[in-house]
């Protein structure tokens, strides 16, 4: 199956991160390259169409078990978690599919003219690596937490068990041998779908802000260079043209930039809505079953904790671009002008670089903020409402709990 393959502008393959290596494999999430055949697409639809399938089993029979302990608390948020985690995948799923070719665009666009490089810029590269460690933190959290998943058919086999992955009740009998094994497979299936699109979705929108803030630094460090050459040249009747035509080209990069992260956020506006949507509730399912059976499944507490890192990174990562786009007015302003008007003796170029200056603060006078479906900005102060909200149901739970007891 042709995926689509990350290249640079002079066409040599991207080096990804081994979260997004993974995510590549994500079949339903991840673009088909632009070259594939008509078969070969006609061959993607119908993989894709089994693992619908097998997410609407899934989901049907979780559902199930829901409706059947609505009465017990307890029994009842043992399989809250698992079917949030499911409806938002698949819920993140269908937009994706519609918009898979748009998310081809939007990476082809990003690895060929935002993508930071580490031969040509290592320093830049390297403080991206360092924004990025939490994030890597995350996807090895995850990791471990879909372990449980698939570690349990083998540990069923072993001890010669018939146990559900999940919490549900199935519709029919799955106990003949024949039946629970591929049942058993496809739940092992549906839990690396559903993680990979997890952390691969996360993993790859802190890839683009990472980069996207390094370009901004890059563009600004190139400025100071530019400026810092001509005043040291000091070619006095040219000073005001050449800071001119350096603006110029800067605001064209910092143009560029902006429409890049407007179509970003056009494509991921619906992903970060419901990833933000269900966040509150599933840390207080997973919160809360950590809480009542700490002794219990590895994989809650895993899961609490991955999920609310993930918040923090994300969250971390739009305030770091909302900054950094808030200063760029400013980088026009203190880009010394005062120094090359003084110097120089073309009032005709002094009068072009000030407007230049003056467009160039205007252009940039807002801040750029990722939003979901323009409701929240994803923001360090947006997480920290899901996770007040997110105890509020904890302890609205807790005296519910305590009301059965």
């Amino acid at each position: 199956m042709a995926r689509y393959t990350p290249l640079l502008a002079d066409g040599q393959r991207v080096k990804l991160s081994w979260p997004l290596w993974l995510f590549r494999f994500n079949h339903i999430f991840w673009p088909l390259d632009e070259r594939i055949s008509p078969n070969g697409r006609r061959f993607d639809y119908f993989l894709v169409a089994l693992a619908w399938a097998a997410l609407m089993l899934h989901n049907d029979f979780e559902l199930r078990y829901l409706l059947s302990q609505i009465n017990n608390l307890d029994l009842l948020l043992a399989g809250v978690p698992t079917y949030l985690i499911l409806v938002e995948g698949q819920l993140r799923s269908v937009h994706i599919l519609m918009h898979r070719e748009e998310l081809r665009k939007v990476l082809q666009n990003f690895f060929s003219s935002i993508y930071v490089e580490a031969k040509k810029e290592p320093l830049i590269y390297e403080g991206i690596q360092r924004k990025l460690r939490l994030n890597r933190v995350v996807c090895a959290l995850y990791l471990a937490a879909v372990s449980g998943y698939v570690l349990s058919p083998i540990m069923m086999l072993v001890h010669g068990r018939k146990d559900y992955l999940f919490s549900m009740i199935p519709a029919f009998d799955v106990n003949p041998l024949y039946i629970f094994v591929p049942f058993t497979l496809s739940s092992v299936y549906v839990a690396l779908q559903i993680v990979t699109m997890v952390f691969g979705e996360l993993a790859l929108v802190c890839e683009l802000m990472a980069h996207l803030n390094g370009r901004f630094r890059v563009i600004k460090r190139d400025l100071d260079a530019a400026i810092e050459k001509i005043l040291e040249a000091r070619q006095r009747p040219l000073m005001a043209q050449q800071m001119r035509q350096v603006l110029v080209q800067t605001m064209r990069q910092n143009v560029a930039l902006n429409r890049f992260m407007a179509q970003m956020e056009q494509h991921f506006t619906v992903q970060i809505f419901i990833m933000f949507a269900f966040s509150a509730i599933l840390l207080c399912a997973l919160g809360f079953k950590t809480y009542v059976s700490p002794s219990g499944t590895y994989i809650y507490p895993i899961w609490f904790g991955a999920k609310t890192v993930e918040l923090l990174s994300l969250g971390q990562m739009g305030s770091d671009i909302a900054y950094m786009t808030n200063s760029q007015s400013s980088i026009y302003y203190l880009s010394q002008w005062e120094q090359v008007l003084y110097y120089s003796t073309n009032s005709r170029e002094n009068l072009r670089l000030m407007k230049v200056i003056t467009l160039a603060s205007e252009l940039n006078y807002k801040p750029f903020y990722f939003t979901g479906l323009s409701y929240f900005y994803v923001s360090l102060q947006a997480v920290v409402k899901i996770l007040q909200g997110a105890f509020s149901y904890f302890t609205f739970l807790s005296s519910m709990r305590l009301k059965q007891v």
